[in-house]
Parts: C-alpha cells; structure tokens; sequence
C-alpha cells in the first residue's frame, strides 16, 4: 500500500490558494460598475433618468464604503496619494468651483456629482484590482453588454416586430423620428443596429472596445480562447452593422499604433527604434496632411456628408460663439448638457432633438471651462498617452536583466487611449461616464503599478524571488 515516506523530499500537495469571498463579490462589483458605466443609456431608456442617477449614487456610496476602509487598513496596499492622476484631478476641481460664474448652475451641480461618482468608482477600481483582474473585468462587462444588445435586437424584430420607445412607451399615432427609438428593429432589414444602449455610434465604439479586450485576453492565453475567438466575431458583427464612421477611423488609428508598437518592440537597439520613429513619425504627417485635402471624397466614401453629419457648419460654430463669450475660465461645467435646462433647450437641434453634447471634446471643454479647463484636459490625456505608450513600448525591467518578455496586456491601455483620442474628435464622450472612468483608471493604474504583475500590491515577489518573479498571465 503506497504511503508517504516518513522523511519526505518536498511538502504534502496541498489545495491550491482561494480568493477571499469579499475579493470575488468586489470583482463583481467592478464588473457592475463597468456595465452601468459603458452602457449608462441602457439604464435612461429602461428604468428612466431619475432611476438611473439613483444607480449612480448607490454606485458611489458603495465605492466610499469600500474604499475607505481599504484605505485606512491600507489593504491590499498602501494607497499611493502621490501616484494620482492630479491633471484630470485638477480638471474635476475646477469643474466644481465653476459654480460661481456658471451660466447653468443646476446643471453644473448635477452633471459634476455624475463626474465624482465615475471618478471615485475609478480610483477604487484601479487601487483595489491587479492588472490582469481589470481587463476580466472589462472582458465580462462587454460580454454583457453584447449579449444584452444582441438578445434585445432579436426581441424586437422576432417578438415586438417593430420599434421599441424608451421606457417600453407605446407607439404614438402618426410618423415618428427614428431617431427617438431605443431599437428600430433593424436586426434584418440591413439597418444600423442600436443595442441596449440606445445608440449606434455607442454600440459601435464599445464593439471595438471588446475587440481590443477580447483579443488581449487571446494573447494572454486565457481559458476558453474558444469562447473569445466567438465573442470576438460577436463584437465584430455587432460594429460593422452599428455602422459608425468614427469607429472605422478608431479602429484604423488602433490598428495602425499596435503595428507601430509591435516594430518598436522588435527593434533591438536604441538607432532601429529611432528609425521606426522618423518613418512612422513622416507616415502620420503625409497621412492627415491627406485626410485634410481629400476629406470631402473620404466621407462621401463611409456615406457622411463632408460636414461631418452637420458639426462644422451648425454644431461646431454654435459651440464656438457661446466659448469666445468667456474664453478663459469657460460658461461653466455641463457634460453632459441637460436638455431641459432652459440655457440648453432648443440651443442646437438634431431631427427635433435637443444636443446634449458638442461632438469634440475639445471644443466642449473650451465652451464649459475655457483655456484653464482645455490645458488641464490636454494634460491629463497626454500624461496617460505618454505613459501608455512607454507602457507597451519598453521591455519589463526593475533590475539588470533586460531579457524579461513583453505581456500583450500592455498594450491595452494604449489601444484604449487612441480611440479615445480619435473618437474625441467627433464626439464628446471621452470627457464623461466611461471615457473619463477610463482616463482615470488607466492614468492611476500606469502611475501606481508600472510593471505588471510588479507592483505595489505584488512587491513582495520582487523582493523575495528578485528577477525570477513570475509574470502575471
């Protein structure tokens, strides 16, 4: 009968480390926060706005809860004070103390406790979960969301066999603009698809979100790779019948930066990275050089009007009249507007439906805060682009080996921030909801856990094992 010798070589087998129950319920909190947060419309045309900002509060007293104690136990880590985003920390100030001369006070107020809300969930995401937990997260938020807007999308064309209103409204008499439909039941007739979200330039941009997640995860040689090569298709079908002109030109900006990325790792020594640089660098400059003289054809080519669906001659100029009237310090904080606020109602119409945005980042941050609030923003993305980049760019080192292999996972933030970049062009969500939570958690993260698997929250493997630490999958 085989038994243990009773002067064993190696330790019993023994049961493989479990996370902690309150680990796995906070992971599922995460994964919550990321769904209401990329998919904030679904809540609007579902349960109503008041609902909806309810969400919100019980989302941000549930991070308080949670992350104050954290703190204070300085569990799983010291929380790094030093290593925060302070740019787009200042720009969330100034947003606060634009109350005193905002020409639209109440919707300052409102608008701005929905931007501390997105900004603390943020923090606690970013301190409280590694690298590789954060993109799961993300992974199983756009599962959800994906799946939640394609199971809509066959209801409404198999069951309700017609639009769908907000809130399940019924169909008044008469024609209405398909514009105020939360689906238009296109699922078959060729249509843009709108998803749960509401929004076909939305569905379209989180579908190319997901690509990027789910293709890192492949990489990272995840369980079920199966499983992603399907969502994967998924979420490619799903943006090409979302059909977003903006979101094609992402996905070229991401495609054409990961190629770039992936030479630069290839390059062996400091004269080929520079090479790739100048090539690159001169490739860019003759492209948007391109996209400026030939712009016309191009968009008559992905079906838009040369004035980018009316942003340039009625959208653009309105916004520009409104920022030169208080250049410096701005109108006031509002992202988004609320339509119902009489400085906003009727402003600038789209189909008979009030803009609550104005289609560039850059120019709604000049109209609401001005000057300060434009270097503010643009330091705050160009601090996270130039991290992001390293980020991905430079092999993993902490001490004199330099042979350490890259981790795919690297290269999502900066995927991530291009086509917030791009997309900050044509519309204004990179400055709210899930494009700042991912400004905030990608700029804390790079800053706080430069390495991953290395870090604050995982020290002790370099401290103890030095440079044979073993790399987070």
């Amino acid at each position: 009968m085989a038994q243990y010798t009773k002067h064993p070589v190696t330790a019993p087998p023994t049961a493989p480390e479990r996370e902690s129950t309150g680990h796995l319920l906070l992971r599922g909190y995460v994964i919550l926060v990321f769904i209401v947060a990329f998919a904030h419309t679904a809540l609007y045309n579902l349960v109503g706005v008041y609902v909806a900002g309810g969400v919100m509060i019980v989302l941000t007293l549930a991070a308080l809860a949670i992350g104050i104690p954290m703190i204070a136990r300085a569990q799983p880590h010291p929380f790094p004070w030093r290593r925060l985003p302070w740019s787009a920390l200042g720009y969330v100030g100034l947003a606060l103390v634009s109350v005193a001369w905002s020409q639209w006070r109440l919707p300052t107020i409102l608008t701005w406790m929905l931007l501390a809300a997105v900004t603390v969930n943020a923090l606690l995401v970013a301190h409280a979960l590694s690298w590789e937990e954060i993109v799961r997260a993300l992974a199983s938020a756009f599962k959800w969301i994906l799946g939640l807007s394609l199971a809509l999308e066959l209801w409404v064309s198999l069951v309700v066999h017609g639009p769908l209103l907000p809130n399940f409204l019924t169909l008044p008499d008469g024609d209405v603009d398909p514009h105020w439909y939360w689906v238009r039941d296109n699922l078959f007739d060729g249509g843009r698809i709108q998803g749960i979200v509401g929004n076909s330039n939305v569905l379209a941009i989180i579908s190319l979100f997901a690509i990027v997640t789910f293709g890192v995860r492949f990489a990272l040689r995840a369980r079920w790779r199966a499983g992603l090569v399907m969502w994967m298709l998924v979420a490619a079908y799903m943006m090409l019948r979302a059909s977003s002109a903006t979101t094609y030109v992402c996905a070229l900006a991401a495609a054409v930066v990961l190629m770039v990325a992936l030479l630069i790792r290839r390059a062996r020594t400091p004269g080929a990275r520079t090479r790739i640089y100048a090539i690159c660098g001169g490739a860019v400059v003759i492209v948007v050089a391109a996209l400026i003289v030939f712009h016309r054809p191009l968009f008559e080519a992905l079906g838009r009007s040369a004035d980018l669906t009316g942003r340039t001659d009625v959208i653009w100029t309105k916004v520009l009249e409104r920022a030169a009237t208080h250049p410096v310090f701005g109108n006031g904080f509002s992202s988004p507007w609320i339509p119902t606020d009489p400085s906003f109602d009727g402003w600038i119409t789209d189909h008979g439906i009030t803009v609550f945005h104005a289609h560039n980042m850059w120019l709604d941050v000049l109209m609401q805060l001005g000057a300060v609030g434009v270097v503010l923003m643009a330091a705050a993305y160009f601090g996270l682009l130039w991290r992001a980049w390293f980020f991905a760019a430079d092999r993993p080192r902490w001490n004199l080996r330099a042979d350490r292999p890259y981790s795919p996972l690297t290269l999502l933030p900066l995927l991530f921030t291009i086509i917030l970049l791009v997309q900050g062009l044509a519309e204004s969500t990179p400055i709210m909801l899930w494009g700042w939570l991912l400004l905030i958690l990608f700029s804390f993260k790079i800053k706080s856990v430069p390495l991953v698997g290395v870090g604050l929250n995982e020290q002790s493997r370099v401290t103890e094992h030095g440079s044979t630490a073993r790399r987070v999958p």
